[in-house]
């Protein structure tokens, strides 16, 4: 049996949603072009995960189910390299305004 693929134009129309729902779920403030390109690649992701799983979507609702939960992952790695990054390279100015370390 072959697999049903989807085209170009809905792929970016299902990546938009799903971006779109994925940045409403983790409560992030991203572009319409940020969330196609999660939708996106999030499909991409998540359809792997799920393939390794033996875990298989089809059609345009599957595409927007996998592309949902891969973009959620994606934006929740994102967050955890991010925060990573912001605690190393905190300013010495605490949120009173005062300067520590003296």
């Amino acid at each position: 049996m072959e697999e049903q693929q989807i085209g170009w134009i809905a792929a970016i129309i299902i990546g938009g949603i799903a971006g779109w729902l994925a940045e409403q779920f983790m409560k992030s403030q991203m572009g319409l072009v940020m969330n196609i390109v999660l939708g996106i690649i999030g499909a991409a992701v998540a359809s792997w995960l799920f393939g390794f799983l033996g875990i298989t979507f089809g059609g345009w609702i599957g595409y927007l189910i996998a592309g949902f939960i891969g973009a959620c992952i994606l934006i929740a790695i994102v967050r955890a390299f991010s925060g990573g990054l912001q605690r190393e390279h905190e300013s010495p100015v605490c949120a009173g305004g005062a300067m520590t370390g003296f």
